[in-house]
């Protein structure tokens, strides 16, 4: 579970058209997953997009998200360390089963793997590529 963000880009103020781009998955727990392209690497470039006037931010129940809350979101996240549960028997068994390592502030993150995560972030965000669900 978790929440998929968008940049709806060149929003027209007429009738409201506008191309939509997926900007990253949030869940509870890891760091945030910000999603790059050949056309956008890394967070200044998207710190730009949200910039522009002419772009929104909106979640996936499409609710508008002002830019200094989605800079939050990336940036000033905080997890729990897991506790041994009916699914992992140890911290060491859940980063193996979902590709993680420890991260910053008692987070998940990906482990670079050049495919999906092709980086980290400085600090709670990750570098993912390709398609989310």
């Amino acid at each position: 579970m978790g929440t998929n963000y968008y940049l709806r880009k060149d929003c027209c103020d007429k009738c409201g058209r506008s191309d939509e781009i997926h900007i990253g998955h949030s869940s509870d727990g890891w760091c945030f997953s910000l999603h790059v392209t050949g056309e956008i690497k890394n967070l200044d470039d998207w710190l730009a997009l949200f910039k522009d006037k002419k772009n929104k931010i909106f979640d996936q129940s499409n609710r508008e998200v002002l830019v200094n809350s989605m800079k939050s979101i990336i940036l000033d996240r905080n997890g729990t360390m897991m506790e041994p549960n009916s699914f992992y028997k140890t911290i060491e068994e859940f980063y193996i089963e979902n590709h993680a390592e420890p991260g910053p502030n008692n987070l998940a993150r990906h482990k670079v793997d050049g495919h999906h995560c092709i980086g980290h972030g400085d600090g709670t965000y990750d570098l993912i590529t390709g398609e989310f669900s």
